[in-house]
């Protein structure tokens, strides 16, 4: 079902520069469908965020697209996610062959994913909790990638890669914000390149936005 939809998809996503060929696989075979409400279902395989309740967002394919290759990760690598939210960007990490570890910060949302992940055979290890301060039991990780605006770098996150691994994360303000790919050169060094004009979420927690 929507086999050509996710066609059509993939083949704009390529045209706008997305070249992995694994991430465009996998967005040609993870059913995004199955991770919209049902009332939204119309709209799932066109190039646009979609609301899931709980004042969040299912992410723009494109932009799902452009994280995921900005990792740059190899099959079996072990990646954290923070944002779990619909579980569609860890169904495409699965999907690619990766080890996911993520967290999400509502219940609510978080049970619902899981639930989804078991009908769907996705191996994610999932948890709730303040995913601004990471998954330390887990780390160091290969790839973190944070599917909503923070007005910082969480430190944690940082401490968490392996060297040579990549930080993705979009920071600042809660209107727009620019996604820092970070990759970790040293123990104690880090690089950043910068792609302006991404709009996220905001990422709550206490190396983020607080709670009001």
């Amino acid at each position: 079902m929507y086999e050509r939809e996710r066609e059509d998809l993939v083949r704009k996503l390529e045209s706008n520069g997305i070249t992995d060929k694994a991430v465009l696989k996998a967005l040609s075979e993870v059913e995004r469908h199955l991770f919209v409400p049902e009332i939204m279902i119309s709209h799932a395989y066109k190039d646009v965020a979609l609301p899931i309740g709980y004042g969040q967002t299912i992410s723009q394919p494109y932009t799902v697209a452009f994280m995921t290759q900005a990792l740059r990760l190899k099959t079996g690598s072990k990646v954290l996610e923070i944002g779990t939210g619909s579980g569609y960007q860890a169904a495409i990490l699965h999907r690619m062959g990766m080890r996911v570890y993520t967290i999400e910060r509502n219940a609510e949302i978080s049970l619902r994913t899981q639930k989804l992940f078991d009908k769907l055979g996705v191996r994610a290890v999932c948890r709730i909790g303040d995913g601004t301060i990471g998954w330390s039991e887990f780390a160091p990780y290969d790839g973190i990638i944070v599917t909503a605006g923070s007005p910082v770098v969480p430190l944690n996150l940082k401490k968490q890669l392996e060297v040579g691994g990549r930080l993705v994360i979009p920071v600042g303000d809660k209107k727009s914000q620019t996604l820092k790919i970070i990759t970790k050169t040293g123990e104690e060094s880090f690089e950043t390149e910068e792609v302006p004009k991404f709009a996220f979420v905001p990422l709550i927690g206490r190396e983020g936005w607080n709670e009001k």
